[in-house]
């Protein structure tokens, strides 16, 4: 814009200068004068309009400049608070699965342990044709630290029912007792 102004100015001036050749007034001299002072004048004029909307442009334009220089302050400081969580995240997310694991390896030591403190009772001497062979049954104490028959060899139906005598009487030696004699009540049925 200030170029089409200078052209304008230019032009003006060869004008004045093309009248000027041309004239030998002193009138025309005077009015010629007057052209060109009004002339420069109104350029003067525009040139400070000009001027004032530029620099009111570049004040604009220094504002939105800090206006994004507090917002990319802003955005970081979020970015750095949103990866200070992350790594936290991350942090919480590594202890869960090591408390997890944890969990896991006292679960199987639990039921190692439950496993090792099973007791196998092994009753031989009670088939006179076979007095070696085995009659078993595995007990434990369970979660609430009642007895527990697990298995026999071989199978006895009344195990229910001795296991349930022996929780509520807490008499192991008459337990005992009666398992051997379903198991002699095996051979002899």
């Amino acid at each position: 814009m200030v170029e089409d102004e200078l052209a304008l100015f230019d032009k003006n001036i060869n004008e004045f200068w093309n009248k000027f050749k041309s004239t030998d007034t002193s009138c025309q001299m005077a009015g010629l004068r007057d052209t060109y002072k009004d002339s420069i004048k109104a350029f003067a004029e525009k040139l400070s309009v000009k001027l004032k909307e530029e620099e009111r442009m570049v004040e604009m334009f220094l504002e939105y400049q800090n206006q994004i220089s507090r917002q990319n302050k802003l955005i970081q400081e979020k970015k750095d608070n949103l990866l200070k969580l992350i790594a936290e995240v991350k942090g919480k997310k590594q202890e869960l699965e090591v408390l997890t694991a944890n969990i896991q390896d006292l679960k199987e030591e639990y039921s190692k342990k439950k496993e090792s403190e099973k007791l196998q009772f092994i009753f031989t001497n009670i088939d006179p044709k076979n007095p070696e062979s085995p009659f078993m049954f595995s007990l434990h104490l369970n979660e609430a630290r009642d007895y527990e028959v697990s298995d026999s060899a071989p199978h006895l139906e009344g195990l229910a029912e001795f296991q349930e005598n022996v929780r509520k009487t807490n008499n192991f030696s008459a337990f005992l007792a009666n398992v051997r004699k379903a198991f002699t009540a095996t051979v002899y049925n």
